[in-house]
């Protein structure tokens, strides 16, 4: 069995059994979620969310129709055509809410504790400080999940347009669950490092920004800065300057997850369209076959980068949490242990 604490000690009991840390872990989930859901706030929300995804959809299929009627009669695939862009609109503002409410809703789940002076008497339970970490997360995803299935009816309407399957659906859904879960285990670190709910919010609200707009920008200068030929001497004297003279690297837009939706609508496009000569121009890769990608029959790899961009949010997201756990348990904390100074001869003396 494993050695229970007391309240007297203040120290998390042995990770052990799976069944203490999901036992811990549920029952901090079910608090945090009794306290999300009671009252009419967490419907008004629910509700508020379908009105905004679904009038964002009429419109975007309005427009597209009188767009696409304005010209010569239509063309043969207009239906296929509306349905891609309400795909790719729909991508576009879920994962915006996902950005926006992830690290929102974890930016306040230690430092909040810290604030009430409650935090303290949390870890003195027999509930380990993994378990209090998972259950933060757990209830913060629970939340962002139930607004995604919620909108899944909405999306669905493409379907009745033609151009995009459920295979294109399911990836990016996945796309938006793994972006939920990197951006809420970003902000569960942030609230366990700071102790002000309201500097944590800022801190999220940079790193999103930065993540995002700023990894976008700098991949564009980057690759203008090589492709024109703006580097003095090819970029060989200077070492800064001969490391920007290199394509940019890919790595550099794996935590932006509006780049991996773009991976996700070029598997709707039947030929080489724009979204495809992006991310063809990302991976460096306009090959059929490389890498083992599949090809669309006009050489634009296809699921070439939002699996690895996934990957690494997933890995990051757990270097997280393991980092958020150390910082909320007041004991056991990975130190670095320093060489002990030897003792000198007057000390001796």
């Amino acid at each position: 069995m494993d050695d229970p604490v007391t309240a007297t000690t203040g120290r998390p009991r042995r990770l052990g059994a799976f069944r203490d840390i999901f036992g811990g872990m549920s029952a901090i989930s079910v608090k945090e979620l009794r306290g999300r859901m009671r009252g009419r706030r967490a419907f008004v929300i629910i509700t508020i969310h379908l009105l905004l995804v679904a009038g964002f959809a009429w419109m975007v299929e309005t427009l597209m129709e009188r767009t696409l009627t304005s010209g010569f009669g239509g063309t043969f695939s207009a239906s296929a055509e509306i349905g891609r862009a309400l795909f790719v609109a729909m991508l576009i503002l879920l994962t915006l809410i996902v950005l926006v409410l992830a690290p929102a809703s974890t930016a306040g789940a230690v430092s909040l504790e810290r604030e009430k002076q409650t935090l303290d008497l949390l870890i003195t339970t027999p509930i380990s400080s993994l378990s209090i970490v998972l259950g933060k997360l757990l209830s913060a995803l629970s939340w962002i999940l139930l607004l995604l299935l919620a909108s899944i009816p909405v999306t669905a309407l493409v379907f009745t347009f033609g151009g995009v399957g459920p295979d294109d659906m399911v990836k990016g859904y996945v796309v938006l669950l793994v972006t939920a879960l990197f951006y809420g285990s970003v902000g569960l670190f942030v609230s366990a490092l700071v102790k002000r709910t309201q500097a944590a919010t800022v801190i999220n609200l940079v790193t999103v920004i930065a993540l995002t707009a700023g990894t976008g920008f700098m991949y564009i200068f980057w690759s203008t800065m090589t492709s024109n030929g703006f580097l003095p001497d090819g970029g060989r004297n200077d070492g800064f300057v001969e490391s920007l003279g290199r394509r940019p690297p890919e790595v550099l837009l794996w935590f932006n997850p509006f780049i991996a939706q773009l991976d996700v609508v070029c598997g709707t496009e039947t030929g080489f369209g724009g979204t495809c000569q992006i991310i063809s121009a990302i991976t460096n890769n306009p090959g059929a076959f490389n890498n083992g990608a599949v090809d669309n029959g006009f050489g634009a790899p296809r699921d070439s980068y939002w699996p690895r961009a996934a990957a690494a949010m997933a890995i990051v997201s757990v270097v997280l949490i393991v980092l958020s756990v150390q910082l909320v348990s007041p004991t056991r904390r990975w130190r670095v242990r320093r060489r002990a100074r030897p003792p000198l001869v007057e000390d001796a003396v």
